[in-house]
């Protein structure tokens, strides 16, 4: 079933798109968790909450001690989940949790350390079988992600990879050849973060990226309004809204009402 979930989110039977129609791909709205933040039991109604508020894909976060690529936002929240005694297995354990309750496509994001330590082919079979579609890497450069993709194609979980606004023609074709599932264009260099806009060269990252590869290109870091959100969808397939999320889950996390808090946001988000 892994990965079956992605391609259904993106294909628009009414128009009769199959793979490789990017006019024809349904647009999807994409949400981030840090998972364990503030606790597992909670990550666990949070995302049926926002799945059923509109969100198309969860991002589960895996948190980590040296999170680079994220922002001050993201960092706390991954020491808030390890200092809950959040790790690898406990992930593994609540995406199977979350199965139970809930169809929605789900995405591990983290680190190479952390899966290397838990053992390559043992995670990818443990996340798969738990019920994860994918995984993204974010410090696995394609120079090393031979070995990984393999495994992770053996287990039937795409491999998700990132383009960058630096990215040169070249790379990006090489990006786009290790990719499975859609690829994920970083609005921005720098780390994870909210932003009140977007870049301007963000167009032609994902035009560029649209020449060499016929997956869903969904875009990321720095969207964390609706405006954002409808201002992305006109030119990519997807939008992720990250940051903005888990600072909400930190607000309301000792209130009472964050689910219907965060339920709240993704249905504006949605709309």
């Amino acid at each position: 079933m892994s990965r079956d979930r992605l391609d259904r989110v993106f294909r628009n039977e009414s128009l009769g798109s199959t793979a490789g129609e990017h006019s024809s791909y349904r647009k999807a709205l994409v949400c981030f968790l840090t998972c364990g933040d503030p606790d597992l039991d909670t990550t666990v109604h949070l995302v049926k909450a926002i799945s059923d508020a509109g969100a198309d894909i969860v991002e589960l976060g895996i948190p980590f001690s040296d999170p680079l690529a994220d922002g001050p936002t993201i960092q706390a929240s991954s020491l808030r989940a390890l200092k809950a005694g959040t790790n690898v297995s406990k992930v593994i354990d609540c995406v199977r949790k979350i199965r139970k309750t809930c169809d929605v496509p789900l995405v591990l994001m983290t680190y190479f350390n952390p899966v290397n330590a838990y053992g390559l082919e043992v995670f990818a079979s443990d996340a798969s079988s738990a019920g994860a579609d994918g995984v993204i890497m974010t410090d696995l450069p394609i120079e090393e992600a031979t070995n990984w993709k393999r495994i992770a194609d053996a287990a039937n979980l795409a491999t998700i990879q990132l383009v960058a606004p630096t990215s040169m023609k070249e790379r990006i074709a090489r990006i786009a050849n290790m990719a499975s599932g859609f690829i994920y264009c970083v609005s921005r260099t720098g780390v994870t973060g909210t932003s009140d806009r977007l870049s301007d060269e963000l167009v032609d990252l994902v035009n560029r990226t649209r020449l060499v590869s016929q997956l869903p290109i969904v875009v990321g870091f720095g969207i964390s309004k609706p405006e954002h959100v409808s201002q992305v969808l006109q030119f990519a397939d997807g939008a992720v809204v990250g940051s903005a999320l888990v600072d909400l889950v930190a607000r309301h996390s000792w209130t009472g009402d964050l689910i219907e808090q965060a339920s709240a946001f993704v249905r504006s988000l949605k709309g």
